[in-house]
């Protein structure tokens, strides 16, 4: 009887061979920016109580009450895939104490995440994140410093057609007032709204405004904006966000629509969004805001909190065009003619390998033409051959595959001579 075949879980995906270079690509120009605003990689576990999700996310969220993939261990006790980023963060940092040493923390990951979702173009069940979190400035500028990140960092990927939208939720003293408010006009519409708002508008009502069924999205383009009722510390941290933002003159659209689908998230909501269709529906790259009380939540002291995750699927679709641009290359293969050159080449190869540059040799035995068949393959720019004929005479072939010109290299000499030669890789370096 054939072996059952086995296949990846649905909307969980490997990451192959022809995109693992885009992969690094994107997270190499990450942590390069992370590092140069001061960001130390955190990397916590993938498995959390859920009661840190219930509690940090919010039992009434959409990832909470369906997305969650939620099970019993052997001692019984509730445990989650992570979800998102944000509250893993700040249970990691709590519970390491962290804070007491360090006012201003700056932490930033690059993780799986899971949800049960229906897979889509940009959207899987196992998916990855890069994100950061700044724990201890209360002000404006703390929300600036992750915008101007954010900003800076698909800059630096190449990324087009990408715009900020950027909002404010207010906080606790405001936030009541507007969610009343909402209630107050939406409870006669009740019956026109999709069935998850329905439920929204007992539980929070803000979610409405950001709801993709197009019968919602009608009614919440009436509805009075938050930013329109901030209260006395809202408003001018809003607009001293706007303010430095245009100082760096990072272009951005107010979007009173971005509300968020976390309930930890207050004043500061913002996300990146591509405006071409090259995610379709899945328009948002990066997300975030900033969380004044999640740290005291989670059983911390009051801490004020900002961050984002971008995903990083939705950033390889953006950024397909690059793959070309990091396709690598053998620098040289070494041709065995005979077992006399194997030492040789074996040394050689490891020197070159020690000093960056992407050398190739036979590890089966193969026949001289197999080698070279292989080198062909391989896109190879040079060969160099080597078997008893040529140690016989002191030399080595070079040969250039590109041009087919061929030359003697002393072997008094060779290691020297391939030094020279080869300074760095023709591979694009990340």
């Amino acid at each position: 009887m054939a072996a059952m075949k086995i296949q990846s879980v649905r909307g969980m995906n490997d990451i192959g061979i022809e995109d693992s270079p885009l992969w690094r690509y994107i997270e190499s120009h990450a942590k390069k920016v992370f590092d140069a605003y001061g960001f130390v990689e955190l990397r916590t576990p993938v498995l959390e109580s859920t009661a840190l999700f219930k509690r940090g996310v919010g039992e009434a969220t959409d990832i909470v009450e369906k997305e969650m993939y939620t099970f019993e261990d052997r001692n019984g006790e509730s445990l989650s895939l992570r979800p998102e980023g944000t509250a893993a963060t700040v249970r990691a940092v709590l519970e390491n104490s962290w804070l007491r040493a360090n006012p201003v923390l700056k932490l930033f990951y690059i993780a799986p995440m899971f949800r049960h979702e229906r897979p889509q173009k940009g959207r899987y069940r196992q998916f990855y994140q890069l994100g950061v979190e700044m724990f201890g400035p209360a002000g404006a500028r703390a929300d600036i410093e992750v915008l101007a990140l954010q900003y800076l960092l698909f800059n630096n990927l190449g990324l087009q057609d990408v715009e900020l939208r950027l909002s404010s939720v207010g906080c606790e003293t405001c936030r009541p007032e507007y969610k009343k408010m909402l209630v107050e006009i939406l409870t006669p519409q009740k019956d026109h709204l999709c069935e998850d708002c329905q439920r929204r508008l007992e539980t929070n009502p803000m979610r409405i405004l950001d709801c993709k069924v197009e019968g919602c999205k009608k009614i919440a383009k009436n509805l009075p904006a938050m930013v329109d009722h901030l209260c006395e510390i809202c408003e001018p941290h809003f607009n001293e966000v706007r303010d430095g933002l245009v100082a760096l003159e990072i272009p951005f659209k107010v979007d009173p629509s971005i509300v968020r689908g976390l309930d930890y998230y207050n004043r500061t909501a913002f996300e990146f969004v591509c405006t071409s269709e090259k995610l379709g529906a899945q328009a948002t790259i990066s997300g975030g805001g900033r969380y004044d009380k999640l740290v005291e939540d989670l059983g911390g002291p009051a801490t004020p909190a900002v961050g984002f995750a971008a995903g990083i699927e939705r950033l390889t679709i953006l950024l397909e065009e690059v793959k070309d641009k990091l396709k690598t290359y053998v620098d040289i293969c070494f041709i065995n003619a005979d077992e006399a050159g194997k030492v040789k080449t074996l040394q050689l190869c490891q020197m070159l390998r020690s000093r960056g540059i992407r050398a190739e040799m036979d590890l089966d035995n193969k026949s001289f033409k197999a080698q070279m068949k292989r080198a062909n393959k391989l896109e190879a720019r040079y060969v160099m051959i080597l078997g008893q004929s040529e140690i016989d005479n002191n030399v080595a072939i070079l040969k250039n595959m590109e041009t087919g010109e061929q030359e003697d290299i002393l072997l008094t000499q060779i290691e020297q001579e391939l030094k020279d030669r080869f300074p760095k890789s023709v591979n694009f370096k990340l």
